[in-house]
Parts: structure tokens; sequence; C-alpha cells
């Protein structure tokens, strides 16, 4: 074959939602992604081009050339082919690769672990009934907040990175000040039942943090206004534990339960809107798409710096950044929900138009312990007992891949804010960070002495902080 019969063919860019983008064009078989990123980007007409992926017919990425998919789909080169390009992150957050820090204190197992909205601050809580504060900059203990009767079980940041919310396995609800390590205000109380979950209202519909919805195992869900320290509404209707719960974006609440339905309830005057069956078994835990947006509210990781900065700007403006940022990930669909079980499924479900699941998810060999979506909803997690975890469409939630490594349970799974790299944290008292485009282990990090229950990585990007069984948090670095 000479160079001037190269095979070519026709193909349509069209973005995410089927819009097409201009007319279809003439391409030879073997152009690679980045040539289609040049051409792409030209059609797109943009003063600062922005990273593309292509897949073609929305389904096989094209990786080498655009031949291999061809090739692998069984595609007609006569006709034209639909190229779907998705703005990738125009930022990169690098894998970790080495333990900083190992920051002793905790008397007792390290439950849960969460950096702020910023990343500015880290706290931990832990079963030595204390939540403890850390300082990242020389990543030295801070301060210790002790209040709980128990242990902690839950921990959660206001989205204005301003307050700390902790729930205890005696049912009581303490908020920290994360400069200083006290209580703000009173105890909340009014559980009958241990504490499971906590979520804040989110920041473009309150920029004061006002409101903390809490679920417990006593079957039911209250909303609190922290500022006045009374609990406003109880949710009943659940008939066992309620494990989890979610504050979403369009003024919807949602709850998982161990009686095997999710609720949908409205937040500003607690009715129940629908209820999602279809799960064999209790439903452990729940993520929305636009959980990762929600949780940093104001602050783009993208502008992140080396020394994480509180958010500043008057209520308005940190009200107005939160919406764009929400409108943005949300886009025309509203979000999206999905629910983890002790039936080894996962549902995808549309809650506000639909009580009928979008996709039930199977693969699994053991309970679901954790799903969460990527920062930009395109991909779904899931985290299982069968010491595995499974990576998802986060549209469709057809299935994509395993990851494979881990040796036993994987309790915990957090993606980095570019949603290129995911780390997880196992019983085999490992970390293991993946690469999401190879599928591949990228990094094996041991040095925890047991399990490792908790895991999180820093919205900017620089850190992972990881707590277990071994009492220790440990901080991982470039």
């Amino acid at each position: 074959m000479t160079s001037e019969d190269v095979e070519r063919l026709l193909i349509q860019f069209q973005d995410e939602h089927g819009e097409v983008l201009g007319s279809p064009f003439d391409v030879p078989l073997d152009i690679t992604p980045d040539k289609l990123q040049l051409v792409c980007n030209a059609l797109l007409q943009k003063e600062e081009p922005v990273p593309l992926a292509f897949f073609v017919r929305g389904e096989a990425e094209v990786v080498s050339s655009l031949r291999s998919c061809v090739k692998a789909l069984g595609v007609e080169t006569e006709q034209v082919l639909p190229v779907v390009y998705q703005p990738q992150a125009v930022f990169r957050v690098r894998a970790v690769a080495r333990c900083t820090s190992t920051l002793q204190g905790h008397t007792e197992a390290v439950i849960s672990t969460s950096f702020s909205p910023t990343g500015k601050y880290l706290a931990s809580g832990s079963g030595d009934t204390t939540v403890r504060f850390w300082d990242l900059t020389t990543e030295t203990p801070h301060h210790t907040a002790r209040g709980h009767t128990h242990w902690v079980l839950s921990i959660t940041w206001s989205p204005d990175g301003k307050k700390l919310a902790s729930g205890c396995k005696n049912s009581q609800i303490c908020l920290w000040d994360p400069v200083t390590g006290t209580q703000i205000g009173k105890t909340l109380t009014g559980h009958t039942k241990w504490i499971t979950w906590l979520s804040w209202e989110p920041l473009h519909l309150n920029p004061e943090c006002r409101y903390l919805a809490s679920s417990s195992k006593d079957c039911s869900v209250r909303i609190w206004d922290t500022v006045l320290g009374r609990c406003e509404k109880i949710l009943t209707g659940h008939t066992q534990s309620v494990t989890c719960v979610k504050w979403g974006g369009d003024g919807l609440l949602y709850t998982s339960s161990q009686d095997r339905t999710v609720k949908v309830w409205r937040a500003k005057d607690g009715v129940q809107c629908r209820t999602l069956q279809g799960h064999a078994h209790w439903v452990n835990t729940l993520a929305l798409s636009t959980d990762y947006v929600l949780r940093t509210g104001a602050f783009e990781p993208a502008t992140a710096t080396i020394n994480p900065q509180d958010i500043t700007g008057s209520l308005e403006e940190l009200k107005e950044k939160a919406l764009q940022r929400y409108n943005a990930v949300r886009s025309s669909a509203p979000e999206r929900l999905v629910s983890g079980s002790d039936d080894f499924t996962l549902f995808l479900w549309n809650p506000a138009e639909d009580k009928k699941p979008l996709a039930r998810m199977t693969g699994h060999s053991a309970l679901v312990n954790e799903v969460l979506f990527s920062p930009d909803t395109r991909l779904l997690a899931s985290a299982s007992f069968d010491k595995s975890i499974k990576i998802w469409d986060g549209r469709t939630g057809k299935y994509l891949m395993s990851l494979r490594g881990h040796v036993a349970s994987v309790y915990q799974v957090a993606w980095s804010a570019d949603s290129r790299l995911l780390v997880s944290g196992s019983s085999d008292s490992t970390l293991k960070v993946w690469d999401i485009k190879t599928g591949k282990l990228n990094m094996d990090l041991p040095g925890h002495a047991d399990e490792v229950y908790a895991v999180d990585w820093s919205p900017d990007g620089q850190r992972v902080a990881s707590g277990g069984k071994d009492k220790c948090l440990r901080i991982w670095r470039r």
C-alpha cells in the first residue's frame, strides 16, 4: 500500500449530550487521539484548548489510534462514524508515592478521616471518643476535641470549611471549630441510638451552612438548626436502621436503610416524595453524582495552591460561586444516585424523576461497602468485601473494569480531584493507588500495621490521609 491510498473515513464529532459539532470530517484511519484533539479544539474555537478524550459511538475510547477502536467494535467504514468528545480536567493530580508522616495520638482505632473542602485542615474520628485536628503544614497534631462519650462513627465538614460535625455511638452530635479545636454551641441530642451518617445543607442553597441532617440506627433522620442548637424536623418512615443520608443540590434528601429501601424527601418541609425499592438486603451506602462539588462548595480544585487557603468572600459571592460550580457539574440532567447493598449489587437511580432504577449493577461476589462517583461524574467506583473495586459508567451503570490487587476486604476508596486516579484502603493493611485510564495499579502503599478503615484524598490533590486499626493516621504525598 503506498502513502497515497491511506484508508480514510468520515467522522462526526458530538458532545456527551449528542449535540453535533461541525460537519462530518474526513480523517485517516490511523489518526491518534492527539491529532483528533487538534482537530476538535480547532472546531470548538475556545481561547484555551482543553484536554479531550474521544469515544467511538460513545463506548470505546480511542487510546492508540482510531483503527483499533473501529476493529474492536466491528464498525463499517463506509458510514459516518460518530465520535463523542469529553473535556477532561485541565489540571493533573500526581499519584501519592510515600508516607511523609505517621501521626500518633489516637488511643483506639481511627474510624473516619476527612479533609476540609479546601484541603487546609484534616480531621479524624476515633474509637477513643475524640475528634482530632491535624496541622497539615507541619503534619503534626493540632487539637484534640473531647466531648463525645463513645466511639466517633461519622465526621463531616461543612462546605464552607468553618465547622466540623461529628456523631458518636452514644447518639450525640457535636460541632467543632477547626481553628481552635473547641466545641461550637451545645451538643445536639435527640436520637435514641447511634449516629450513622451526617450531611450538611449545600453551600449554594444556604451559604451560612446552618442546617445539618443526621441519620441514626433509631430508624429516623433529623434535621438540625446548628445555630439555635435544636432539632427542626424528624423524618420517620424507615422501619429499620437508617444507614446513610445525603443532602442533594436540588433540595432533596436521600436516605438508605436496612429495611432495603432508599427514600427521597423534600428538605424544606420533610415530606416523603418517593421510596426506591429493588434491593434484596440492607442498603449500606449512597453516593450522589454531585457529591464532590457539594463537598468542595466554592473551592475549585483547578485553582489550588501548594499551601491551601481558606475560601474568602462575602456569603453572596460564595453562594454564587458554589452555584456556578454545581450547575456546571449537574448540567442539564438532575443528579443521579447510586446505592450499594449487602445483596452484592448496586442500583443507579434518577430519584428526582423516577422510582424505577436506571440500571442494576451486578458482579460483586460479596457485600458492597462504599460507592463513589468521580468528581466529573462520569465514573463510579464501588468497594466490596470481595477484595475488588469495580468501575462503572456513571451515566448508564455499564460495567467497565475490576481493579484487583487487594488480598482482603476493601473498606473505602477516594478519587483524586481530576478523576484520573483512585486510592483504596483495605483490611490487608495497604493502600493502593490505581490509574483509572489503564485500570492498572499505579502505587502500592504498605505502611499500616493493621486494617485500614478510612481513606481520603484532599481536594487540592496534595495529600492522601489514611487511618485504621493501628491507631495511627498516615499522610501520603508525592
